[in-house]
């Protein structure tokens, strides 16, 4: 799969890892990860950092658990939000529920994101993940 994936150390200890799934449209932020007991102490903000000045001049999408969802870490997505937002990203108000988990769609960059671009995305990445005899089922 065309992906970049970066593990990210400070020394030798893991601080979290990143998946960027580039396209010609926009860059996909896949995932992005620091590890649990390391939050909060800037990990996060330098490798978002980083990932944008890497992705600079290119739109960036992202999604993440809605705020807007009655959950049991709400407080956590509104940090995660607050977070992306105060980097840029913006809320595209695009929506999509998966396993009972409502998730939103942000982007950096004055562009839309729509459901359509979501589909795209899977329908490539499916590509991937099944063989070909499947691929032809669906």
């Amino acid at each position: 799969m065309p992906l970049d994936f970066t593990a990210y150390y400070e020394g030798e200890t893991f601080i979290g890892f990143t998946i960027v799934y580039p396209r010609k449209s926009f860059n996909w932020f896949w995932y992005f990860s620091v590890r649990e007991e390391l939050r909060g102490k800037g990990y996060g903000q330098q490798i978002l950092s980083q990932l944008i000045e890497q992705y600079k001049g290119q739109t960036c999408v992202l999604d993440m658990e809605s705020t807007t969802q009655i959950c049991d870490n709400l407080e956590e997505r509104r940090k995660r939000q607050a977070f992306y937002l105060r980097n840029g990203f913006r809320d595209t108000n695009v929506y999509r529920t998966y396993n009972d988990i409502t998730m939103t769609f942000m982007m950096r960059d004055d562009g839309t994101f729509t459901m359509q671009d979501w589909d795209d995305i899977i329908h490539e990445l499916q590509q991937f993940w099944w063989p070909d005899d499947i691929k032809e089922g669906l």
